[in-house]
């Protein structure tokens, strides 16, 4: 099972204690070791990083490690292939442009018998489920609104039935961003927690690490992580019922609605 690692903030903040725990995943303390990435939203850039070796082992993991990249948007990927050579092009998470805006999406499950058509404009590069639902989602974000992006209330209610059909086909985990706000769809495993003042110190569950934000921060900050099991161990992380599509915008959870609760299909494991 690949696992999913996403931040949205209300200032830019790095991610580099979240991620040292989420590294360590990649084939180190888990079995996540075909290939990892992640993706800083930077004003209207976005700063991407691909690896198809394992995260935990990567130099060019342990340069992002190091170097604090500042964001409202992030979203991290490590990967365990089913579907799809291991290979840079078959790496998470996934990258176009719609709208004049960069959009990221990375996803973790898995898609029986989705084959959508595609209209030419969205195309795969690699072979995974996990892309060509990221083109057929935006494929039919285009179709529906042409060429003028529609406001939050409107996008977040196309995605929520654009995922009801997609999730037919089974697990579909996943995190998208354009730049503004995160979405988050937890299919069968996601969490989140929600930093705010009070701060206080956290502690990796995978990396003996411990850090305390009242140290790092602002009384005005507010981040939320999104993993697909919690990062931390003496932290209250909310696991999300299998089902649920939310919107994360500053920092905390401003949308949610009710998809499916589980897949349509039988999955002997649930894969990348």
């Amino acid at each position: 099972m690949c696992q999913l690692l996403g931040m949205n903030c209300n200032v830019p903040t790095d991610i580099c204690f979240s991620f040292t725990g989420f590294q360590a995943r990649g084939g180190a303390t888990d079995v996540h070791r075909d290939g990892w990435g992640i993706a800083f939203f930077e004003g209207k850039g976005v700063r991407v990083f691909l690896d198809p070796q394992p995260s935990a082992t990567s130099p060019i993991a342990e340069l992002v490690r190091r170097y604090p990249v500042r964001s409202l948007n992030v979203i991290a990927h490590i990967r365990k292939a089913t579907q799809g050579a291991t290979g840079l092009e078959n790496t998470h998470p996934f990258q176009r442009e719609l709208w004049g805006r960069y959009w990221i999406f990375a996803h973790n499950g898995h898609l029986v018998d989705f084959l959508p058509e595609s209209d030419g404009e969205f195309v795969p590069v690699g072979e995974t489920d996990s892309e060509r639902a990221f083109c057929w989602l935006l494929q039919s974000l285009r179709r529906r609104f042409g060429r003028v992006m529609p406001g939050e209330a409107e996008l977040f209610a196309a995605l929520h039935a654009l995922t009801l059909e997609m999730a037919r086909h089974g697990q579909c985990n996943y995190l998208l961003s354009w730049g503004d706000s995160l979405v988050a769809h937890c299919s069968t495993r996601l969490a989140y927690i929600e930093r705010k003042a009070p701060f206080a110190a956290a502690h990796l569950k995978d990396q003996d690490v411990t850090v305390d934000f009242q140290e790092v921060t602002t009384p005005n900050d507010r981040v939320a992580v999104i993993a697909t099991t919690p990062l931390t161990d003496n932290e209250t992380w909310q696991v999300l019922a299998p089902g649920s599509l939310c919107l994360f915008r500053d920092g905390a959870l401003a949308r949610q609605a009710t998809t499916v609760a589980g897949p349509a299909h039988p999955l002997a494991e649930p894969p990348a």
